[in-house]
């Protein structure tokens, strides 16, 4: 086999692929084993017809397209391997000679990655951001753990306040005729949590339980339902019970409720002690971030558009899954929220194309250091991705295997090294 090689713009490239006389005829030899069983001559039971009866009756010409499907793909492989070619699409094939006696000569052109001029990666300047807790942060944290353990007392009289949720019945008139969707019997909704239109809750607060209010409202101008919008209506509401939560002090007491701790001081330093490790987790990913970012805006690299256009896809994809788990169907989705598919994934182009520079330029520094990954690092990943969801390491190697996925985690290794790497030389200054 031969192949040239030519660097075309936007990178492509073009490999032109001679596979000579004896191997072409090798594969016209295949292509008659298949052949000759898919046809019937007469005088021949299926599959016994020889060669030269077959090339006589239907021409020799009958054996060219399969033998083609059968050597080009392999020549192609062995023709980027050879080459150093590093392809991101499938190739378009042009066959340039397909005669008998001949070589089979055919051209692949093809989008490559691109070639990325780095720039400086190394002793990258960035903010410090430094993880601190204050006291107050704890004090937050300390009156959500309230709120999440309030006691919750129902009421059949007294005034509606900001923060009860109000068990109601209601419904809304437009110029005196009730409105679709406007009715609602033992609803309950909490005062202030601003899920009805506005003026609807505040103008509960103060009711007493058993009263009827008339609230006199208007629709918002950009409300989803047209015909409701900027329309001024009548609510009549009536509160039937109310759900008042009741606070504990933040005390000793509380402590020894809501931990397994016996004092309030000691549930406040494990309050700091896990908001510290979590702030200084945060501190250290908004560090890699901003180095990484750094790094790719200090490179130069043209992103082919097949790239990002397949990322773009995945995306998508990855989107669609995440709506699954919430029972919505990506086609359901695009329904409510009046989009085409075309629509949903132009979205997605700005972010894909965001995180395929990162990835080439990642890739370029981790070439530059003469990176790679060992057999070690990665039965290591394999192990720690059994041991998440408590499988087999063999087992998750073997899943990973049959959907082809063992080179993906290895280049996700690969890049965590080059990233390793420009964030332990960075240096961090004083904002």
């Amino acid at each position: 086999m031969k192949a040239s090689v030519e660097r075309l713009e936007n990178n492509q490239v073009s490999l032109q692929i001679e596979i000579d006389e004896a191997t072409f005829e090798q594969g016209l030899e295949k292509a008659y084993k298949k052949v000759v069983r898919q046809v019937a001559v007469p005088g021949f039971r299926k599959g016994k017809t020889p060669r030269k009866i077959l090339e006589a009756r239907y021409g020799k010409e009958v054996l060219f397209e399969d033998a083609v499907e059968i050597l080009v793909p392999e020549a192609y492989m062995q023709a980027i391997e050879e080459n150093n070619v590093d392809p991101v699409e499938q190739p378009k094939i042009d066959v340039v000679q397909l005669e008998a006696g001949k070589p089979l000569i055919f051209k692949a052109v093809v989008t490559v990655k691109p070639e990325v001029t780095l720039g400086e990666y190394k002793g990258v300047e960035v903010e410090a951001q430094p993880a601190e807790v204050s006291d107050e942060d704890v004090q937050r944290q300390l009156e959500t753990m309230q709120k999440r353990h309030a006691r919750v007392s129902t009421l059949t009289e007294g005034e509606a306040q900001l923060g009860d949720t109000a068990v109601i019945d209601f419904e809304g008139f437009k110029d005196g005729v009730p409105f679709e969707g406007g009715k609602g019997e033992n609803h309950s909704l909490e005062l202030g949590s601003n899920s009805f239109i506005p003026g609807f809750e505040d103008g509960l607060v103060g009711v007493p339980v058993g009263e009827e209010r008339e609230l006199n409202l208007t629709f918002p101008e950009q409300y989803h339902a047209t015909e409701l919008a900027g329309q001024a209506v009548v609510f009549k509401v009536t509160i039937k019970e109310l759900k008042r939560k009741e606070y504990s002090p933040i005390d000793d007491e509380f402590a020894k409720d809501v931990s397994d701790f016996e004092t309030l001081d000691e549930l406040k330093e494990d309050i700091r002690k896990n908001l510290l490790s979590a702030a200084e987790k945060a501190s250290e990913q908004a560090k890699q971030k901003a180095v990484v970012d750094k790094v790719v805006a200090a490179s130069q690299v043209d992103v082919p558009e097949v790239m990002v256009d397949n990322r773009a896809d995945q995306l998508m994809e990855e989107y669609g899954q995440r709506l699954s788990y919430q029972g919505v169907s990506l086609e359901q989705f695009l329904a409510m929220t009046k989009q085409t598919e075309r629509d949903l994934k132009a979205q997605f182009i700005p972010e894909a194309e965001k995180v395929v520079k990162q990835e080439l330029v990642l890739e370029a520094v981790a070439k530059a250091e003469g990176m790679s990954v060992t057999d070690e690092e990665l039965d290591k990943e394999i192990e720690e991705i059994a041991a998440n969801y408590r499988k087999p390491a063999p087992q998750i190697r073997k899943i990973l295997e049959s959907r082809g996925q063992l080179d993906a985690l290895k280049q996700s290794i690969l890049l965590d090294k080059a990233i390793k790497l420009i964030v332990d030389s960075a240096k961090e200054i004083a904002g």
